[in-house]
Order: structure tokens, then C-alpha cells, then sequence
């Protein structure tokens, strides 16, 4: 059992509307709240599920009801003063907290079975949030207030969540009052004392170190050896307190700091397994909330001893995360503690190995203690879940050009019945996978096939979505390319196409698939990928590779220009360009993306643009380039959009499913976007999108609400055309462009 005595996170006001209730259960991520008087009396208490069956019950919703209404009334609660074993006993499936409540009933604490998270600073610690990686300090200032300050600096640099100090009182720390020319210690401690004596910083430089901290952006944290030491942390009002491993055994210092009611991190080296047990069980019984790291205290630590599958017993120990603290060579065994767990991770930071001190020598430098962070990011992002396999947005890419399908053999009217003969497995992988065969045979066509077209999933289905008139107050159209443009063309009334060219079709003569005008509006997307592999990048630092991505968009613009005789009604047909900015391995700095729009500019300024509007199209965090992943820089952040446009004079083609995994990248509102960017919008690429780098997925199988968003791009770009850019929405005939169509109309 754990007793949260930090409650602040729980309380919300009787009074208080039910929105905020939304709020408060959602930032303190335990599904609960209670519900108290001006005076901190308990009133009733509030889950998820008593707001969500309260939303239910209204016919009319509003979000400004006194919270009280939604609350239990009836709840079970415990005397602050009760036994841990009373409490205990009135948990059940359905009471995961109980209160614990003063004589006059007013909420004092918390109790709970649960897995329980805790904050320091800004940061989270649970078994879903990021690892939290702590830069160990220490005394690795020497003394040196400047030195400090440096090493925060260079953390903050280096990626680090957290800086840790420590502070002692050596006069009543030590036996001897710290006195380090001791001939009567030890040789180990006498060393010890004489390194503390020079090099500890005063407590008003600590308190100037840990301001200084939290103006960088991170929280100090410190370890505190005695009992002096704490009392003074705490009047300066430090967020959480580290535990040293050589005081995992010292009950007296962990009851102190338990009784802080702070958030501790406990490192068990130098504990034999009985000890850390004993440390667990009297943390629980002071209601503690407290993270325990692994930690072999040898400095190095030798490989072979470290034994990082501990972490796994440590689990077993407490119903708090658990972490690592490391002593060994380099950082890779941080990384693989990660990989078992750890969701705290601690190593030492120098700027200098060679410098006076033991810690020194198994400190990080700055630049690998950066690339350790690095790993760790990586590490716990491709963890992912134990949940049902999904293939991801690239896999499915390359899917369609390594797999297999079924295609038929021999031509086949509508209507007729598809048999075990008809069927062959060829390459690529664009239609059915071959093991739907069985599931196909004996199905009634619904449509005219010719001998080698691919099998799709609306074979399969009772009912298929034909194209029709659609009805949408924004002029529509859809993506085709040159082979299916006229059979596309006449599928149905609408206002525009969009020609989406490869670098082959821009030397194909025009006259061999149009030979006709069309009624329609005209918009062009240019191609990413020219031949050599080059990929258009306007922004380039090379010289020759960003000539060459001018010169091809100009025959992009070229070819544009043929193409609109046969649109007679485009007056100043679009063309849709990614213009690149993107790299392979990491995010570029603001400074660097700055200069990189400044390339742009200088690149666009080289283009003769006369008859033709180019748009660059916004991007994701994490593009698809061919089956493979890169991180875009450009058109992905908002402010930077809108700079961009106003000073190039430009307008912008907006992509809703790339913006909304930007969005949900920046923890931004694409619904705030799209407000933003309405003035600057030429036109819009609509599809759903899921996550960091789900795109093009179909409309309603994402994480966009469609039915909020149309409503807000009639009311600010009400005039706007749109497509819909559906992955591989033209198999089929467009297939999944009509369903895309139909969805949105209904919305």
C-alpha cells in the first residue's frame, strides 16, 4: 500500500466546473478525483467513469456544471491515524484509493494498491512516461561555483531531464567532525575527507546552482547525507531527494525523508538483497512514494558484476517504477537497462576526466553523455508494446512493391462466378495477399475484370461505394495520373484534378492520353523523385545537387504549362511541391531550419513562376521517403509556415494528415492550425492520420474528427478546393477516393 500525502493533484473544488474536472483527471493520469469544500472537507469523489455516465444522462451537456453533481456521495474512507492493516482490508476491485480523512473529515491523504506515479519538476515518473535521465554532478564542480554552472549548461546541451548535487555537513556527518589530516582513519576515507573538505560548495552556492537550474529548464534534485542537510533542503523547498546507496541501510535518514512527503530515488548498491527488502518494507509503511535504482557502487564497475536482470526483481519489489544508476565504462549498459525497465536513468557527468576526483574518472563527457540520451530516446521508442502486431505506414510501402497478390488470368464479366482456376499469385504486392484466396473463390464479380488485374478487399465485400455526385461547399476533385486520367475524368461531376507526375512522365508526349479539353480545374503535384535518385531539395547546402533541383522543377513547370491547353478553365493552374529540407538521422536546430528557408527563397527566386503558382506542401515530423523514414524540418511548425509565406509572398498547399501528425508531434491543435493557416491556404490535401507518422490513412481510421473539422474549413476557408489523398486510394478505379468522398459528405 502506498500513502500519497501530496494531494494537491487529487483536489478539485465543489464548486468547480465539470470541464475542469476533465482537466484535473487527465493531468494527474490516476482516473480519480476528490471533490472538497472551501474548507477541505471530502464531498464526494469523482472517476472517469462517473464523468463519462453523467455525459450520458444530459440531454443537454454543459461543461460549467458544478462539479458535485457528477461526484459519489457515498464513498469509503479511513481515519489518517488507522492502521496500515485496517486500510488495507477495504480494498477491492472496485475501491482502488481510499481517503484518509482528519476528525473533522477533511482529506489529509490518499491510499492506494495501484501502481502509482510521482512528479519531480515538470517530468512524470510511471511505467508510461519517458525515461527520466538524470546528469550526477555531484562534486564534479570542485568546489567551483563557475564550474557548476558550466556543467548545467552542458547537461541541458547534452539532453539531460534532471541535475543532481550533494550536500553534507562533514562536522556532524563524521565521527571525527570531518576533520581530513585524521592519522587514525582509514586510508579510503581519509582520501574521502580530504576531497570533500576542498571541494564541497557552500550551501548558498548549491542554493545559487539549483536557481540556476530551474531558469535552464531543469529540475535539481540532491542528496542529502544527513540529517542537517535535509532540514535545509527543504526549506528551500527542493522537489525531491536522492538516496544514496550507502544510505539504503540508514532507516533513521529514510523515515526523515519519507516524512517530506517528497518524491525519493534510492540507489541499493553496496545492499545485500535482505537490506533492500527491509528499505521497501519501511517505505511502504511511511506511505513513501520512491523509485529504487539498481546500482553497483565500484567505480568502474566491472561488466560481469553489474547484473542488470536485478532490475526485474526490483520490479517485484515496490509498485513504483525503477531505474539504473551506473558506474561502468561508457553508456551502453544504461541503454540496455532501458530495454528491462528502467524508467529512471542516472550517470555521472564531468567536463573532464583527468580532473582531481574518483567521479571524475567514470563520468560522461558532455558529447557522450549526449549520445547515451540519444540511445535512450531511441531505445524506449522502439520498444513500442506487447499489443496485436501492426504494420507500420512503411512496411506497407514496401509491401506493395515486395509482396505478392492474386490477379486473375482470363477476362471475367460482372456477375459471373470467380473459381480456384482463374486465380494466380504474381507480383507486386498492390492487391489482395494471396492467403484471402480461399476467401475469394465462389464470390460473384461485381465488376468486368481483364486477363492480369489484381484482386482488391471490395472484391470481397457485399456492398461497394460507386462514384456519384458528391455535394461539398468547397470546389473538389481528385488525384489521378496520366494512364487512368480520362477514365477518372468521367466518373463523376467535379470541379478539378490533380495530376500527380513521376520524373518519367515529364518527357511522355501529352498527346497520348489527352486528346480532348477538359471542363476541369487544373492542379499539379510535382514528383519528389527524379532520376539517379535524386530527391527534389530547394534548400540544399550543396550548390550543384540544389541547381539541379531548380532546374528539374522547372521542367516541372514546364510540362504544367503544356498540360494547361487541355485545362482551358485553369487560369493559373497550382502545382503542389515538396521542396525538401529534410535529413536522415536527426532534426536540424531553429537556426539551422532558418537558413534553410532563406535557401529557399533564394532558390524559388531562380524559378521563372510566370502562368503557374507553386505551393509548398506542409509536412510531417517523420516522412516516408520510399519505404523508408526520414525527419522533415521545413513547413512542419506553425510560426515557421507563416513567416515563410509572408515573406516570400507565397501560399501553401495544406496537407491535414501530414499536419495533424505534426500537431500531435508539437502536443499542438490542428483545429489552432488550420485557424492560423486558413489566409495562406491555396489548397487542401485531406486524409486521416494516427500518431507521429500514420498518414494518408482513410477518413474515419485516424485520429482526426472529421465532422469538428469540415465544419471549421467552411467557415474559414470556405472557398478552398480539396482532394482526397488517400494512400493508395487509386487502386481500383479510386476506390478508396470515392469511400473518402462519401465519408466526408456524410460528415
Amino acid at each position: 500500500m502506498i500513502v500519497d500525502r501530496c494531494i494537491k493533484k487529487y483536489i478539485i473544488f465543489d464548486e468547480d466546473p465539470v470541464q475542469r474536472a476533465f482537466e484535473k483527471i487527465n493531468a494527474n493520469h490516476m482516473r480519480i478525483i476528490f471533490v472538497v469544500d472551501e474548507y477541505g472537507v471530502l464531498k464526494g469523489i469523482v472517476t472517469d467513469g462517473d464523468l463519462r455516465r453523467w455525459i450520458l444522462g444530459q440531454k443537454k451537456i454543459d461543461l460549467q456544471t458544478p462539479v458535485l453533481a457528477t461526484a459519489n456521495l457515498d464513498f469509503t474512507y479511513c481515519r489518517e491515524n488507522e492502521q496500515s492493516e485496517e486500510i488495507s482490508r477495504k480494498f477491492s476491485n472496485r475501491v482502488e484509493f481510499i481517503p484518509l480523512l482528519d476528525e473533522r473529515m477533511r482529506l489529509k491523504a490518499v491510499a492506494t494498491q495501484k501502481n502509482v506515479t510521482f512528479s519531480i519538476g515538470d517530468h512524470i515518473i510511471s511505467p508510461e512516461s519517458p525515461v527520466f535521465v538524470i546528469a550526477e554532478i555531484g562534486n564534479n564542480h570542485n568546489g567551483d561555483i563557475t564550474l557548476a554552472k558550466k556543467l548545467v549548461d552542458q547537461a541541458v546541451w547534452a539532453g539531460a531531464d534532471c541535475v543532481k548535487f550533494q550536500m553534507r555537513h562533514l562536522d556532524g556527518l563524521y565521527r571525527n567532525a570531518g576533520d581530513a589530516n585524521d592519522a587514525s582513519e582509514d586510508l579510503g576515507s581519509q582520501y574521502v575527507l580530504d576531497l570533500l573538505s576542498r571541494f564541497q560548495l557552500k550551501n548558498s552556492e548549491l542554493v545559487e546552482v539549483f536557481d540556476y537550474c530551474r531558469q535552464q529548464g531543469l529540475a535539481p534534485l540532491c542528496t542529502p547525507w544527513d540529517t542537517e542537510s535535509v532540514q535545509f533542503l527543504e526549506q528551500y523547498g527542493i522537489e525531491a531527494y536522492k538516496v544514496a546507496s550507502a544510505d539504503l541501510t540508514n532507516h533513521d535518514l529514510l523515515r526523515e525523508i519519507a516524512a517530506t512527503g517528497k518524491p525519493m530515488i534510492c540507489s541499493t548498491g553496496m545492499a545485500h538483497e535482505g537490506e533492500v527488502r527491509a528499505a521497501v518494507d519501511l517505505l511502504h509503511q511511511q506511505g513513501a512514494k520512491f523509485a529504487l535504482l539498481h546500482c553497483n557502487s565500484t567505480y568502474p564497475a566491472p561488466f560481469k558484476d553489474i547484473n542488470l536482470s536485478y532490475l526485474k526483481r526490483l520490479h517485484k519489489m515496490t509498485s513504483f517504477p525503477v531505474g539504473y544508476s551506473g558506474h561502468e565504462r561508457g553508456s551502453n549498459v544504461a541503454i540496455a537497462a532501458v530495454a528491462l525497465g528502467a524508467k529512471i536513468i542516472e550517470k555521472h557527468f564531468t567536463l573532464d576526466r583527468s580532473m582531481e576526483g574518483s567521479d571524475h574518472k567514470v563520468s560522461l563527457l558532455p558529447e557522450e553523455f549526449r549520445d547515451m540520451v540519444q540511445g535512450i530516446r531511441e531505445t524506449e521508442a522502439a520498444l513500442g508494446s506487447a499489443d496485436t502486431r501492426v504494420v507500420s505506414q512503411g512496411e506497407m510501402i514496401n509491401r506493395e512493391s515486395l509482396a505478392k497478390s492474386l490477379v486473375i488470368n482470363q477476362d471475367l464479366k460482372q456477375g459471373k462466378t470467380i473459381t480456384d482456376a482463374m486465380l494466380e499469385i504474381k507480383s507486386p504486392g498492390k492487391g489482395l495477399p494471396p492467403y484471402k484466396k480461399n476467401e475469394l473463390i465462389g464470390k460473384k464479380a461485381y465488376r468486368d475484370f481483364s486477363a492480369g488485374d489484381f484482386f482488391y478487399e471490395q472484391d470481397l465485400m457485399e456492398e461497394v461505394i460507386k462514384p456519384r455526385q458528391y455535394q461539398f461547399a468547397h470546389p473538389y476533385g481528385v488525384p489521378v495520373r496520366y494512364h487512368d486520367l480520362q477514365e477518372i475524368a468521367s466518373c463523376c461531376p467535379m470541379d478539378l484534378l490533380e495530376i500527380h507526375l513521376s520524373y518519367k512522365d515529364l518527357d511522355v508526349d501529352l498527346q497520348e492520353f489527352l486528346d480532348q479539353p477538359f471542363s476541369h480545374d487544373l492542379v499539379v503535384h510535382s514528383p519528389e523523385l527524379f532520376s539517379g535518385d535524386h530527391i527534389l531539395d530547394l534548400c540544399s547546402d550543396d550548390d550543384d545537387y540544389r541547381g539541379r533541383s531548380i532546374d528539374e522543377l522547372q521542367r516541372v513547370i514546364a510540362v504544367t504549362r503544356e498540360l494547361k491547353q487541355y485545362f482551358p478553365h485553369a487560369a493559373r493552374p497550382l502545382i503542389v511541391v515538396n521542396v525538401g529540407g529534410f535529413s536522415a538521422d536527426h532534426f536540424i536546430t531553429p537556426e539551422e531550419r532558418q537558413g534553410k528557408y532563406d535557401l529557399l527563397l533564394d532558390s524559388l527566386g531562380k524559378i521563372d513562376q510566370s502562368g503557374i503558382e507553386l505551393i509548398p506542401q506542409t509536412m510531417p515530423p517523420f516522412p516516408w521517403h520510399f519505404g523508408g523514414q526520414r525527419f522533415h524540418n521545413l513547413f512542419v511548425e506553425l510560426d515557421e509556415i507563416m513567416d515563410f509565406c509572408k515573406k516570400g509572398n507565397y501560399r501553401i498547399c495544406l496537407d491535414l494528415s501530414h499536419s495533424k501528425l505534426a500537431c500531435n508531434y508539437n502536443n499542438d491543435s490542428l483545429l489552432r492550425f488550420v485557424e492560423h493557416v486558413a489566409p495562406i491556404t491555396a489548397h487542401l490535401h485531406i486524409a486521416d492520420a494516427s500518431g507521429v507518422d500514420g498518414e494518408g490513412l482513410q477518413i474515419g481510421e485516424g485520429e482526426i474528427d472529421f465532422k469538428v473539422l469540415m465544419q471549421k474549413l467552411e467557415t474559414v476557408m470556405p472557398q478552398v478546393s480539396f482532394i482526397p489523398e488517400i494512400w493508395q486510394g487509386h487502386k481500383n478505379k479510386g476506390q478508396g477516393f470515392w469511400v473518402a468522398l462519401d465519408r466526408l459528405e456524410n460528415c
